[in-house]
């Protein structure tokens, strides 16, 4: 148990310095490092691929390392399931799932986190039918706060797998999960510029109409540009070498963080660099195997929060963000996201009990951004949002207790499986008090 004890998320706005750091390649391994920390009267958190924003993994006790877990991996073809590491990314876990001609149901924009990462902050994609990627788990062990190792499924301990499938990593550590997958399917992509009031006026339909629908709204101007994915037989229309490059690469981060750093520099030019950004992006078609049309490079670094609100609430919330946005003091270099899921019966998903439509909001590094997300988040409250557990947000546990059905349910079980609050941190503090 050593390593480096320095570590910082993605985006660099969350750092911590552990006083130890273990690094376990089997399950007993991680019940040691548990109990380690237990009997220490430490704390202990597990750490992913840090493309959270939060400060869920941030501990100055111990730190736990699953990258080289390994757990063995699964594949049953037949029944369409994978059992793999918790601490494997969601890119190998889709390079996994094409050898055996599986695939996840759906994904969202980049595929650097971890499998547990991933699904304890209930991260999703787009796609009216089709929950968080949690909704995809039917089984999961987990190393809980006493050193136990449980195996939880629908069948078997039924309150810690509705608890644990999105647990924030404040009911134990996530050390295998099965995933029900289904047959390797390919999209057909369509981007295209439109008008924000014109999709408004069509959205029940176009989001009822296709399989993947978002959007991306560009502040300071009345343009979107709007992607729909959706399941064709063939991949006969693949995007060029060239296209993709100067699209997802060029355009998308280069030239796009150039053109954030010149807004830093010069804010008086960003209405100017909105309004040529909606336009730069034109339309465009494309095919090809799922996971490669839902993820997409990401190299460009921000800060992010997202709240999930009531669908019929959107022009309401899009009208309240469009006065946000032009009233504040600074300007904001990235474009407003816009996605969509369905209900599920997760205690702390951000979709529990209802469709939803997700409202990103993202400020350049560097760039002042808290007046901005607090604004937002006022706004997102009283219309009933949930905030992303892994985007930033300001909720505290008695503010969000009221927007979780099951929110007591879940704080019952956390009591259970960790008693003594060895997996606590600041950030769970804040959001489930102790």
């Amino acid at each position: 148990m050593a390593g480096t004890p320095a570590w910082s998320n993605w985006a660099g706005n969350q750092r911590s310095t552990a006083i130890l750091v273990a690094r376990p390649r089997t399950v007993d391994g991680v019940v040691e490092a548990v109990r380690v920390a237990a009997d220490a009267g430490a704390t202990i958190r597990a750490v992913g691929s840090g493309h959270s924003f939060t400060g869920a993994a941030l501990t100055d006790g111990h730190r736990l390392d699953l990258s080289g877990l390994a757990t063995g991996v699964t594949v049953d073809p037949a029944r369409r399931l994978v059992t793999v590491p918790a601490g494997m990314t969601l890119h190998a876990l889709n390079e996994l799932l094409a050898t055996h001609r599986l695939a996840l149901p759906n994904l969202g924009d980049i595929d650097a986190q971890t499998v547990a990462g991933a699904l304890s902050t209930g991260t999703h994609g787009t796609g009216a039918r089709l929950g968080c990627l949690s909704t995809f788990v039917t089984a999961l062990t987990l190393v809980t706060g006493t050193g136990d190792v449980l195996h939880c499924s629908a069948d078997a301990h039924r309150d810690v797998f509705a608890a644990a499938r999105v647990g924030i990593g404040a009911v134990g550590v996530l050390v295998e999960v099965t995933l029900r997958c289904v047959d390797a399917f390919v999209l057909r992509a369509h981007e295209r510029p439109a008008s924000l009031s014109d999709v408004l006026a069509d959205l029940p339909g176009l989001v009822e109409q296709h399989d993947h629908v978002e959007f991306y709204w560009f502040p300071y101007t009345a343009r979107v540009q709007v992607k729909t994915n959706d399941r064709v037989p063939a991949d006969d229309r693949p995007l060029p070498r060239w296209r993709g490059w100067l699209d997802d690469e060029f355009l998308a981060n280069t030239v796009f963080a150039g053109a954030c750093r010149l807004g830093r520099a010069a804010p008086a030019l960003v209405p100017g660099i909105s309004a040529v950004s909606a336009r730069a992006l034109t339309e465009r078609t494309y095919t090809g195997r799922s996971d490669r049309v839902f993820c997409t490079p990401r190299r460009v670094r921000f800060v992010e929060m997202e709240y999930a609100l009531p669908r019929a609430v959107l022009p309401t919330a899009l009208d309240a963000l469009r006065r946000i946005v032009d009233g504040l003091p600074f300007k904001v270099l990235f474009p407003v996201e816009v996605r969509f899921s369905a209900a599920d019966d997760i205690w702390l998903s951000h979709g529990y009990g209802r469709d939803s439509v997700y409202l990103a909001i993202h400020q350049y590094v560097g760039m002042p951004f808290e007046p901005y997300f607090r604004a937002f988040e006022k706004v997102a409250t009283e219309l009933g949002g949930r905030p992303h557990w892994g985007k930033l947000h300001y909720r505290d546990a008695a503010s969000l207790a009221p927007a979780y059905p099951k929110f007591s349910d879940f704080l019952t079980v956390r009591n259970r499986l960790d008693p003594e609050r060895v997996f606590t941190n600041p950030y769970l503090s804040q959001v489930l008090g102790d």
